[in-house]
């Protein structure tokens, strides 16, 4: 079966949220799930966020998400399909997900906050990446 551009994309932006819809979004309307490996955590993760990595989800999301939950998983950045994985793994499970793209790396580059061992941090953010300022 093929489908044409149109279809394709359409379709893809039904599977992908930006940074910003994340970080503007109705606080507890989002279930926002963190996919990378622990020592990833700990240096930082979005607030809020759950803690899952990929391999986890089978085991701990029917557990600890419930099943109507809207979910965004994220990983590192562009560069990295972990999240991808991650999205698949929800699906699977009959979870309606959403990747979000560009990861933490653009979550950081947009000036959002990060948590940390030392709490919460902030960077000015990236003119490049964002029409957004503080």
């Amino acid at each position: 079966m093929s489908i044409t551009a149109s279809e394709y994309f359409r379709a893809k932006l039904q599977c992908e949220i930006d940074v910003m819809e994340v970080a503007e979004s109705e606080p507890g309307s989002l279930v926002v799930v963190d996919t990378r490996r622990q020592s990833s955590w700990d240096h930082g993760h979005i607030p809020g966020a759950v803690h899952m990595p990929t391999a986890q989800i089978p085991a701990r999301a029917p557990d600890l998400i419930p099943a109507e939950s809207q979910i965004v998983v994220y990983s590192w950045g562009p560069g990295c399909n972990g999240s991808t994985f991650a999205a698949l793994a929800f699906a699977e499970l009959g979870y309606s997900v959403k990747e979000m793209i560009g990861g933490i790396e653009y979550w950081i580059r947009n000036g959002l906050p990060v948590e940390t061992a030392a709490g919460a941090v902030q960077n000015k953010p990236d003119a490049l990446v964002t029409a957004h300022t503080a």
